[in-house]
């Protein structure tokens, strides 16, 4: 019960990682708010993670570009519980095309989900959670912000932003009591996965080929790895991206 009875909240939480890692977090006792931009898409699952973890998993409907809507919804939450222990900025948006075919709105998207929501997010949680002596906030940023990836430059670009960000906030927010971190994944056999290996399955399978331990991520693991960070057992780790890549970024 790493997280018991803390108040955590999750974005991006409706698929993939971002659900594993609000499950995780519900599974280790805390009271999970999980975002998501649709409505509805999370109500039943919400109610049966509940159920299952005796806890509450609390839906959230908000785009995380949408300033106002993100002010309002955390506010809300830290009205209801009166404190706000842990962010995981998992929400964000993955557009593959080679260097010469990138489009500039698509890159302005991926900014703005991935860098400026994420900076935004930060800003006004770590406020609220300054009123209450502290809290830990997770990033999620990515191996290719370390390693480069072919035909994925604006991508890497706005992953490579996070770790910088987490890096300096962390700096800027410790005499708060407030941790920074990021957990950068490796290739990760989510919902989406199927589809880039249908575009590129030569190239991925080379990339599996580099994973010394052998196999592909899957959300379980980059969930763990959130928790921990998320927890007070990890009180004296801020600043750090930690790769979860199966040590392929070595």
């Amino acid at each position: 019960m790493l997280l018991k009875d803390k108040i955590c909240i999750v974005t991006g939480a409706a698929q993939g990682i971002g659900r594993a890692i609000a499950e995780q977090m519900a599974a280790d006792g805390a009271v999970v708010y999980a975002t998501d931009r649709q409505q509805g898409t999370m109500d039943e699952w919400a109610e049966q993670v509940s159920g299952k973890y005796s806890t509450r998993v609390v839906p959230v409907y908000f785009d995380v570009t949408d300033a106002a809507a993100v002010k309002t919804a955390l506010m809300g939450i830290h009205k209801a519980e009166g404190c706000i222990d842990a962010l995981v900025n998992n929400a964000g948006v993955v557009i593959n095309r080679r260097l010469g075919m990138m489009k500039r709105d698509e890159m302005e998207m991926m900014f703005r989900v991935n860098v400026i929501a994420v900076i935004e997010m930060v800003q006004l949680c770590s406020r609220l959670m300054a009123r209450t002596g502290g809290g830990s906030i997770v990033n999620i940023a990515s191996v290719t912000a370390v390693q480069g990836s072919p035909g994925q430059v604006a991508y890497s670009a706005t992953k490579g932003a996070v770790i910088a960000l987490t890096r300096s906030a962390a700096k800027e927010l410790a005499p708060q009591g407030i941790r920074v971190n990021a957990v950068a994944p490796g290739i990760v056999k989510t919902e989406r996965f199927a589809e880039l290996y249908e575009q590129n399955g030569e190239k991925i399978d080379q990339r599996i080929s580099r994973i010394a331990l052998g196999r592909l991520g899957t959300p379980e693991d980059v969930a763990s790895a959130c928790a921990f960070l998320a927890s007070d057992r990890a009180a004296y780790i801020s600043g750090q991206i930690l790769g979860v890549d199966g040590c392929a970024s070595i």
